[in-house]
């Protein structure tokens, strides 16, 4: 257990408090860098209170304030494209694609496109998975590609699978790989076949995260750290002060 003398509780607080901010600073940041990304998920802090250790001869504890990170997957907008190789999910649904390791990843980003093997692929060149795996189209046929709003994909008159729609209990656990891409690292959280999901071709959902917002709450946090800037230049004075007053030095 840390123990402090009681002057220097604030020095910890107010340091604590400018990690903190630095940290919020950070995700704003990281959420404007994404807000033109499709299917982009909008990164939130949270600030609490955790016990630091003991201040003073008597053992008071004091507490410092935290911040904890966190994805906040409510629905984006649809915006419509006209091009049928887009596909957006309304629903609690993601897109599973495969990584270069072999690994499944998920998306909600469905700005998807043909490669040259006719793999439907994303912005990255992963593959898009369907129920039976890689979703592989003809191309030397000119039949449009259909998707229907249960993620069944069809070139011309010829099914070519299901969209592998993965919901997950509890989404916030996924971990963000950048570019709207999340995996799944938890055991205890594994992916079902999402019923409830539906499918839009010919649009794309945007990011959930507004600029104006952001930029709103980077302001607030600016000021915040400065303000607590300012509490560690108080007090580092008064120490001072306090250190040549009793040394008698000048």
């Amino acid at each position: 257990m840390l123990v402090v003398p009681r002057m220097d509780v604030s020095l910890y607080s107010s340091a604590a408090a400018m990690n903190a901010t630095e940290r919020w600073q950070d995700m704003i940041a990281e959420n404007l860098s994404t807000a033109g990304i499709a299917g982009a998920r909008q990164r939130q802090i949270s600030f609490s209170a955790v016990q630091a250790g003991l201040a003073g001869s008597n053992g008071e504890q004091f507490v410092i304030p935290a911040a904890a990170a966190s994805t906040n997957f409510q629905q984006g907008e649809l915006s419509s494209t006209g091009n049928n190789m887009d596909a957006a999910v309304e629903g609690p649904g993601f897109f599973t694609v495969q990584m270069p390791d072999g690994s499944r990843a998920y998306t909600r980003d469905g700005a998807f496109m043909l490669n040259s093997s006719g793999q439907f692929v994303t912005k990255q060149g992963y593959p898009v998975q369907t129920d039976g795996g890689p979703l592989q189209f003809d191309p030397n046929n000119a039949a449009p590609i259909s998707i229907a709003a249960n993620g069944e994909v069809s070139q011309g008159a010829d099914i070519k699978g299901k969209l592998a729609l993965a919901e997950f209990s509890k989404p916030q656990t996924l971990t963000p790989l950048g570019n709207g891409i999340y995996r799944n690292d938890d055991p205890a959280v594994m992916p079902t076949p999402s019923t409830t999901t539906k499918v839009h071709q010919g649009f794309v959902e945007m990011a959930n995260t507004s600029p104006t917002l952001a930029m709103a709450s980077l302001i607030t946090s600016m000021r915040m750290f400065e303000t607590n800037q300012k509490v560690m230049q108080m007090q580092s004075d008064r120490m001072t002060k306090a250190i040549s007053d009793l040394s008698g030095t000048t």
